[in-house]
């Protein structure tokens, strides 16, 4: 790590985000965006000295930038250990961010702890990729909702379960599986009591970490129905975590790719679908089958393993696994920019001034 990693936590130089450029002038007025996240940073000490040059640090997330409004949805891919699920974490506070700023809905969270933490949470929520392992076996349906609820006060004592029930209703959950427990329901069931137990809490960000991998394609077909019906209700902003591309593409208004622990390309929906420029990113879609026989698609298959965070490569981090590599690629970290409407990409294969 630099020795000015401290600083960097205090000041934090404008960078591109989505296809705009951070300013601290932004902050004036009303936020436009309900959460901004300016070179966000998470780096896991693996080896410490005395000499704090020589630390060894995994860089799970190494500079990521973007904006989200509220009301729609980030969709975020990439391979496994790429850093998308510490991304998460990290905006939530969940980790302690090791440098860049976290702005939700005005207010700098990067720095909160305490009692002002605490008070914010209740605007943020996460849903866990297993939903069984994050539902305690010992509570029933109504407690596992309510329990946050009782203790932040979102509702009066007297109105506690009603609140609770038609929480429940909304996430096609039944009022009798009040007293039930998490052992009695199936995959799709127990993911929309953990929808529940989010919702709750009347959030304004739900972070969502792969909540439909583990459940079968017609559950999951539910359960994403059950996701913007509730976001057209309740003007949820999301930030959907996936490695499944066609259900980013169905549910998304932008998408980011990861890659080593850096977004490498950010855009539209539209845009990145129709027209990926990262080498990387197209590698990825070309993986995407076609339900159509009659179709071929020039798969592209990338050489080797992804590199260990801990110790990434020089340059561009996606080179050595890159077909269309260059001298420069190996030497120079390429620019996040944005070549169009928002369309940012970090390549040496496009103008870098």
């Amino acid at each position: 790590m630099d020795n000015n990693i401290e600083n960097s936590k205090l000041q934090v130089a404008p960078a591109a985000i989505g296809g705009t450029v951070y300013d601290e002038s932004e902050q004036s007025g009303a936020p436009d965006y309900l959460l901004k996240v300016v070179n966000l940073k998470e780096w896991f000490p693996i080896k410490t000295s005395i000499n704090k040059s020589n630390n060894v640090y995994l860089k799970a997330v190494d500079g990521v930038s973007f904006n989200l409004k509220q009301g729609k949805t980030i969709g975020i891919v990439g391979e496994s250990g790429c850093g998308k699920t510490t991304l998460g974490r990290t905006i939530l506070r969940l980790y302690e961010p090791t440098a860049g700023e976290i702005i939700f809905d005005g207010t700098h969270i990067e720095k909160l702890k305490g009692e002002a933490l605490r008070k914010l949470r209740p605007n943020f929520q996460m849903i866990f990729q297993d939903p069984y392992s994050s539902l305690s076996p010992r509570l029933t349906v109504g407690e596992i909702v309510g329990e946050a609820v009782r203790t932040h006060g979102i509702v009066p004592k007297s109105e506690y379960k009603d609140y609770i029930v038609d929480i429940m209703k909304k996430c096609g959950l039944q009022p009798h599986y009040f007293e039930r427990y998490p052992h009695e329901f199936s995959g799709g069931q127990r993911q929309r009591i953990c929808i529940a137990k989010a919702l709750a809490l009347k959030p304004k960000l739900v972070i969502c970490d792969e909540p439909v991998s583990a459940l079968d394609v017609s559950i999951q077909a539910q359960v994403i129905n059950l996701f913007e019906d509730l976001q057209a209700s309740e003007k949820l902003a999301y930030i959907f975590i996936s490695h499944d591309l066609s259900v980013v593409e169905h549910i998304s208004d932008e998408v980011g790719v990861m890659y080593l622990g850096n977004m490498v390309e950010f855009g539209s929906k539209k845009a990145l679908f129709s027209n990926p420029m990262h080498p990387y990113t197209q590698a990825l879609f070309s993986a995407v089958p076609i339900p159509d026989p009659d179709t071929k698609i020039k798969r592209i298959i990338l050489q080797g393993d992804i590199p260990s965070p801990a110790h990434p490569p020089k340059g561009c981090k996606f080179h050595t696994r890159c077909s269309k590599c260059m001298d420069i690629c190996k030497e120079v970290e390429p620019k996040f920019k944005d070549y169009g409407d928002g369309h940012c990409v970090a390549c040496h294969l496009y103008p870098q001034d």
